[in-house]
């Protein structure tokens, strides 16, 4: 009866103890592959003994990683101003050197022309490059009446010599001044007999061609002056 019972109370504790020898089998194989490693694997090659260990060796390198980012981020944000301040050096000697080009040309160029002429030279020389004003016996101050070239006496020129001897025998008939509406007359009738002495070029030997443009800018000329 008493072995009876015995192998009975075995029977019925042989599922417990194979749990039991099974879990302390796998802790062992647990201990064995995390034995020699640790937890976790921490700063230096070393490996965290514990969960807490590995924690905070975790949190370490999380903080390593976001130092490193930041010292990056520094860096490219250094790279980038010395970039731009290099770049606005450049253009800053750029400019300078383009209006030291612009410089030198003008200084350059105004050496060449030479000093500037000055207002009594500019009227001097206006005045030299004038059409020369015609003698009294060219045009008559008291009549008005004009000695043409032998050119313009022409039956082709004979309208604008009849508009330019009433226009100036009204002059001297009137104290020797002219009507600004007369002037410009005067002007528009020699431009217009210019013209046509241009078409007729061919004509004429270069001399008396020469001196009939010459005259027609003298009388041009002689419209804005008074008589006398």
């Amino acid at each position: 009866m008493r072995l009876h019972k015995t192998l009975s109370l075995v029977q019925a504790a042989a599922p417990l103890l194979f749990a039991v020898g099974l879990l302390g089998f796998s802790a062992s194989r647990v201990e064995a592959q995390w034995g020699g490693m640790g937890w976790g694997y921490g700063m230096g090659g070393g490996y965290a003994s514990t969960a807490e260990q590995g924690a905070a060796y975790g949190l370490s390198s999380v903080v390593r990683a976001e130092g490193y980012t930041n010292l990056k981020n520094s860096e490219a944000a250094k790279n980038w101003e010395e970039a731009k301040t290099q770049e606005i050096q450049n253009r800053q000697r750029w400019t300078e050197t383009y209006f030291d080009m612009r410089k030198t040309n003008t200084e350059a160029r105004t050496a060449e022309e030479g000093p500037r002429v000055t207002r009594e030279q500019a009227v001097r020389l206006a005045q030299m490059q004038a059409p020369r004003r015609l003698t009294s016996t060219q045009l008559d101050p008291v009549t008005g009446h004009i000695e043409y070239p032998l050119v313009l006496t022409s039956n082709v020129y004979k309208p604008y010599r009849s508009e330019v001897d009433k226009l100036f025998s009204d002059r001297a008939s009137s104290g020797g001044s002219l009507q600004y509406e007369d002037f410009q007359r005067i002007q528009g009738v020699v431009t217009n007999w210019t013209e046509s002495l241009k078409e007729h070029v061919k004509e004429y030997p270069a001399g008396e061609y020469g001196k009939a443009r010459t005259f027609l800018d003298s009388l041009a000329n002689e419209a804005k002056y008074p008589a006398g």
